[in-house]
């Protein structure tokens, strides 16, 4: 169960990043400074999504080859 929570979690920097693509573009022409911070924010997003992707991946090895023993 909390490897879905987990999964969930992951997949929401995804929509943050995506979400805040689209600000950068309504933001582009009119607010150069504001489109910078969210294109900053798309990506730490992304960056976090294949961060924890990798964390959890390692964590579940981690378990499987605990239970193993």
């Amino acid at each position: 169960m909390s490897n879905k929570i987990y999964q969930l979690f992951e997949y929401f920097y995804l929509v943050m990043a995506a979400f805040s693509a689209y600000l950068v573009y309504e933001n582009w022409t009119d607010n150069r400074n504001r489109a910078y911070l969210f294109l900053f924010f798309m990506v730490v997003a992304v960056f976090m999504f294949f961060f924890k992707r990798n964390f959890r991946r390692k964590f579940q090895e981690h378990q499987k080859d605990q239970n193993r023993k």
